[in-house]
């Protein structure tokens, strides 16, 4: 392996296709690469430091290169790097689960391992189809999802999708779902505040379901803020809402909180602030602190029960990925829940998050380009238009999202955009201090990029 940043560029190149990225244009500038990282920086191949602002795609929670998490990982490497579930069990995989069962909300107590949040939401998907053939009610096959939801990019995930773009590209590969309105009030071309748009919303959920019940297996969504869609935070309620109308419709819930999950809404998990319990609960990014690939899709008693019978009924889960329940994965995951207990992570996010609030109201909110900034916990979406009154959207082609970022790595800070939406997300370890750099700088590049 060569640390020349030169030849690596020349490599990178050649050789590798980079997720979301048109490659004629990342083939036209040299790239940043990243070569080691401390506490909440990446560090680059010619040694510059940049705030990780988005949590290297909102995995990241301690920090890097925590001490306990390596140790973890190592030991665990020492033992066995990997041993298959299927007709096999591991030590850390055992442990972990039971962890995650006493964490999750109310009786979700059966986790079903993977390794990303697609596969998660994928199984979960799977799993909520079968629990109604189980049932006796194979008609009950369908799903509803929000518009501008985001649930991954296995083809089951897409098509429960609402992001318009994946459908025209993959369409005629997808089973498509029931859309539902997203209770989104920025833009909205009725309702004047939160409660009436959430009102609004749930109307339309549950004409939907009034009728299509007879064969909707499920409603999945992203609790408390859709994230791809460009962290659109829901009106208090709504969560509650949506568990109430599944309840009555005799629809399964299922909770997408890849992103949400750990600590990034404040809490463990964005349901408990509803006091919500999902039938299927989707974890991914967060679970191993950023160290490693790791998913889960944990499930009620009831759905695990409706799977069990002789092998002659073939009501197994016919489903299973070859490192499904890795040890080494499962041992870094027990490790990152040590830490939020040390840490006192989610007794010590309070403060940081009224101080992000404080940041974000002193510095983004009065910049004229920006048109609405959203937050929940740790999770910050900054839109920025071409017209602060009116609420113009900049043209596409324009950019300017993703020369905000760039203006920004200019400062030393690594944001991404969702187009024109401006994402902070960092590790929950951030400081004060850190917080101040990272909406400082953040805020200097959109007026550079915007006067």
């Amino acid at each position: 392996m060569t640390s020349d940043p030169s030849r690596l560029a020349d490599l990178d190149r050649a050789h590798v296709w980079h997720p979301f990225t048109q490659m004629r244009a990342w083939s036209q500038e040299p790239p940043l690469i990243i070569d080691r990282a401390e506490g909440n920086y990446l560090i680059d191949a010619h040694g510059n430091r940049y705030l990780d602002g988005v949590a290297s795609l909102w995995v990241n929670v301690h920090g890097h290169g925590r001490r306990e998490i390596i140790d973890a990982i190592a030991a665990q490497a020492s033992r066995v790097c990997h041993s298959t579930l299927l007709g096999l069990a591991n030590v850390p995989s055992i442990e972990l689960a039971a962890r995650l069962a006493a964490l999750a909300p109310g009786d979700l107590d059966k986790v079903f391992y993977s390794d990303a949040g697609s596969t998660a939401v994928e199984i979960a998907l799977k799993i909520a189809f079968q629990y109604w053939q189980h049932r006796g009610r194979p008609q009950k096959h369908r799903f509803v999802h929000l518009d501008g939801s985001y649930h991954g990019d296995t083809l089951g995930a897409v098509g429960v999708g609402g992001i318009s773009l994946f459908h025209e590209v993959y369409g005629p590969l997808l089973v498509p779902g029931l859309r539902a309105p997203s209770p989104h009030p920025y833009r909205h071309p009725r309702a004047e505040t939160p409660a009436a748009v959430r009102d609004e919303a749930l109307a339309g959920l549950a004409r939907i379901l009034d009728t299509h019940a007879s064969e909707v297996a499920a409603v999945i969504v992203e609790p408390l803020v859709q994230g791809a869609a460009g962290m659109l935070v829901h009106p208090p309620g709504y969560l509650r809402g949506v568990a109430d109308l599944c309840r009555e419709h005799e629809a399964l819930l299922i909770a997408d909180e890849v992103a949400t999950g750990f600590g990034r809404t404040g809490t463990m998990f964005a349901c408990e602030q509803e006091a919500v319990v999902p039938d299927l609960l989707c974890v991914a990014k967060g679970i191993t602190g950023g160290t490693l690939p790791l998913a889960a899709t944990i499930a009620r008693p009831a759905i695990f029960e409706a799977f069990l019978g002789e092998a002659s009924d073939r009501r197994t889960f016919y489903h299973g990925h070859t490192y499904t329940g890795n040890p080494v994965a499962c041992a870094a995951a027990l490790a990152s829940l040590d830490l939020f207990d040390k840490d006192q992570v989610l007794v010590g996010l309070g403060p940081k998050v009224t101080h992000l609030r404080d940041l974000l109201e002193t510095h983004a909110r009065p910049l004229s380009h920006v048109g609405d900034v959203r937050q929940r916990g740790m999770m910050v979406g900054i839109e920025l238009v071409a017209d602060g009154g009116t609420a113009e959207a900049y043209p596409a082609t324009d950019l300017v999202g993703a020369r905000v970022c760039r203006a920004a790595r200019d400062r030393g800070i690594i944001i991404r955009p969702l187009g024109d939406v401006i994402v902070l997300m960092p590790p929950l370890a951030i400081t004060d201090g850190e917080l101040d750099d990272l909406v400082a700088g953040t805020c200097a590049a959109i007026a550079q990029v915007t006067a």
